[in-house]
């Protein structure tokens, strides 16, 4: 009884408490406005950056990803989201089908899951073998110190979601006809594999957590927060300065001197549907 009592009295850990929108969409503009800054540094400077953006299913990683490069010039800052390797592929080494989009200078590259798919989902559902997986946790963190000693700064983010949350978003990508693509058979399998998945990201920790590219862990069962902390520290990983040109004057348009126009009726203009 004296137990039941005590269980009772346990108070469960408060909710954060969720931004204001209006606060939310200040400072979200305030962040992008410094991606487009950064993003001036680093073709300025000939930087070559590497983001990877990590975590279980639903976390919000693609979220985060799109504020990140919403406002930003694709040429500088592009995505890359490898679908599942084709056959030849398979039969590369490992590493091979990502180096190809590796950055050049002045240029960013945001990885939305990347060469961790071998300690991860591979892992787990049996796509590699328990060889091909012990040479990952020898070779990656070889890999990556690599990749740093060539000039590329390489940023690595994990989105931790609950188990509670990832069910809610899984239910809402269900409801939501324009989000059940997000919902893939794998997806609905990972629901079977929680402590599995858990499992293989503590041993990812253990083996790539390395000083050269240590994992930055996001909390990401609120959104919002997720996105606003993720950008706030990207940016303060780059040092960077304000290459923010002198107001623009557009010059003048040249006079008509003459030229006649092609009739409009010989264009053909797509239906007005909508006033």
């Amino acid at each position: 009884m004296a137990e039941a009592k005590k269980a009772k009295n346990i108070k469960k850990p408060k909710k954060p408490k969720k931004i204001n929108n209006k606060v939310y969409e200040k400072e979200l503009f305030n962040l992008q406005l410094e991606l487009v800054k950064l993003q001036e540094w680093i073709k300025h400077k000939g930087l070559k950056v590497v983001v990877l953006f990590e975590g279980r299913d639903a976390a919000g990683k693609g979220g985060v990803i799109k504020r990140i490069n919403q406002h930003l010039n694709p040429r500088i800052c592009r995505v890359v989201a490898l679908p599942a390797p084709t056959e030849r592929e398979q039969s590369q080494w490992y590493f091979q089908r990502y180096v190809p989009h590796l950055p050049a200078a002045g240029e960013m590259v945001l990885l939305d899951r990347s060469w961790y798919n071998r300690a991860g989902v591979e892992k787990v559902m049996g796509f590699c073998t328990d060889e091909e997986y012990q040479e990952f946790m020898r070779s990656c963190p070889e890999f990556e110190r690599m990749l740093v000693r060539s000039g590329i700064i390489l940023i690595k983010y994990w989105f931790s979601v609950s188990d509670e949350e990832q069910e809610r978003r899984f239910q809402s990508r269900l409801e939501e006809p324009h989000k059940r693509w997000k919902l893939s058979p794998m997806d609905l399998e990972s629901r079977s594999r929680w402590m599995e998945y858990s499992k293989a990201k503590d041993e990812m920790f253990a083996h790539t957590d390395i000083k050269q590219a240590p994992w930055y862990v996001v909390h990401s069962d609120i959104k919002k927060h997720a996105r606003l902390n993720c950008i706030a520290h990207l940016l303060s990983m780059i040092p960077y300065k304000d290459l923010t040109p002198e107001p623009i004057e557009l010059p003048h348009r040249a006079a008509d001197i003459g030229y006649v126009r092609p009739p409009i009726t010989d264009q053909t203009f797509i239906p007005e549907i909508y006033p």
